[in-house]
């Protein structure tokens, strides 16, 4: 019973372990949190497609995703990966791609992707 009430609190490998893993987790936010930021100006610029009036042709479209992705910065996916295929009187606008983070030595985080929308022609 008198060695219960002396052993309190962790080890310093408990806290090097706690530590490590703190680090390691905190490391991969870091590392993520750009290409999250940049996928969602990604889908605000397709989500503002669907409100938009006056789109005709899919060159249209690509051009206003353009002007919009040279707004936000994005670099990750350019305007002509986007798929614009035709959906009856209207358009689905597609954006699927990956991002590939590299952490340390040979291992790398990949984050995939993908928002499509449905853009209304006139």
């Amino acid at each position: 019973m008198h060695s219960l009430h002396r052993q309190k609190g962790m080890t310093g490998a408990g806290w090097l372990i706690v530590l490590a893993l703190i680090g390691f987790f905190a490391m991969l936010v870091l590392k993520m949190l750009p290409s999250y930021m940049e996928y969602y100006k990604i889908v605000s610029t397709l989500e503002s497609l669907e409100e938009e009036s006056g789109l005709e042709t899919p060159h249209d479209i690509r051009r206003l995703i353009e002007r919009r992705f040279d707004i936000s910065y994005v670099n990750t996916i350019q305007p002509r990966d986007v798929k614009i295929q035709s959906a009856g009187p209207n358009y689905r606008v597609r954006a699927k791609y990956e991002s590939r983070k590299h952490l340390f030595h040979n291992i790398y985080v990949v984050m995939t992707f993908d928002k499509q929308v449905t853009v209304k022609s006139r």
